[in-house]
């Protein structure tokens, strides 16, 4: 099974006077530009999961994440495309909105649970499918060595040598196949972690089980917004400002508050004058669908 999705992930420059002030060359790789739906970071974790799954003759993909969940659905768009079935296990009380619309539509199947018995995923998967040869296990968001593997490669895309990196943290596999690439290609970048929940010092240990070899990088914990999914005035206007400005659609969740951090650390003056930074646009954007009365 030929299980490949054409990169269409440019580099674009952010003009903005804040970096103009600071003399910095800011840039944005933008991966929500890969698939409209299979979009970002959640093709480069599926890539080799899928592959694996082909491989061990698995048909079934069977998978995890909340009802807003972008995994589910790219999880779900990917099945339709390279021919497997699909189940997703949904966090909490059974629920219609437009995320899992798109999953049913195309072909996934639902089931919803509590969320206490969602904590221990791979007892809810040998609950429902231990008897099914055909089914493959893959965790919420993607989260593992093969997802790690394919984020790695971003950086073999890289036609420039930048001095920082920036990208979202959910679960740490794009941050640790990224911190992984770079350290591939031996290159001196400092990465940055931005973290998307409250109290998110916890990814750095989600992060480190997936890196090949130990590495230091930066994990600014203090761009939550209190919490996964939370969000307020502050953020959403500089959204709206963003996109405005720029014509690259965000979200709250990820990218927006990845790209907050950016420029608030920008302002205070954190970077070295002459610095050139990469900002990765992880999509997601599905999950706007969610947040619209936010806006």
């Amino acid at each position: 099974m030929n299980i490949e999705l054409e990169i269409f992930s440019p580099v674009h420059q952010l003009k903005n006077e804040l970096f103009d002030k600071q003399d910095l060359k800011v840039f944005i790789k933008r991966d929500d530009l890969i698939h409209p739906l299979i979009s970002g970071n959640k093709w480069r974790k599926l890539k080799y999961i899928l592959k694996k799954a082909s491989d061990q003759n698995k048909t079934h993909l069977v998978t995890f994440g909340g009802a807003y969940s972008n995994h589910l659905l790219a999880t779900a768009a990917a099945a339709a495309k390279f021919g497997f079935k699909a189940t997703g296990i949904v966090r909490g009380e059974e629920v219609e909105n437009d995320t899992l619309f798109l999953c049913k539509l195309h072909g996934m199947q639902l089931i919803f649970v509590e969320r206490e018995s969602y904590r221990d995923k791979p007892s809810l998967f040998n609950k429902y499918f231990a008897d099914d040869d055909e089914a493959i296990f893959i965790d919420e968001g993607g989260a593992s060595a093969e997802g790690a593997n394919g984020c790695a490669e971003l950086v073999d895309e890289l036609t420039e040598i930048y001095d920082h990196i920036f990208c979202a943290c959910g679960t740490g596999t794009t941050a640790a196949g990224i911190i992984n690439g770079l350290q591939k290609h031996q290159l001196n970048t400092e990465f940055h972690a931005i973290p998307v929940f409250k109290n998110g010092g916890f990814i750095k240990d989600e992060i480190d089980r997936f890196l090949i070899t130990p590495a230091d990088y930066q994990l600014h914990t203090d761009y939550h917004f209190e919490g996964y999914a939370k969000t307020n005035t502050e953020l959403i206007n500089f959204i709206k400002t963003f996109v405005a400005d720029t014509g690259i659609l965000i979200e709250p969740v990820y990218t927006g508050k990845m790209l907050y951090a950016l420029y608030d650390l920008a302002a205070k003056n954190y970077f070295k004058p002459g610095s050139k930074i990469l900002a990765i646009h992880t999509g997601g954007l599905m999950g706007l669908l969610g947040m619209k009365e936010k806006f």
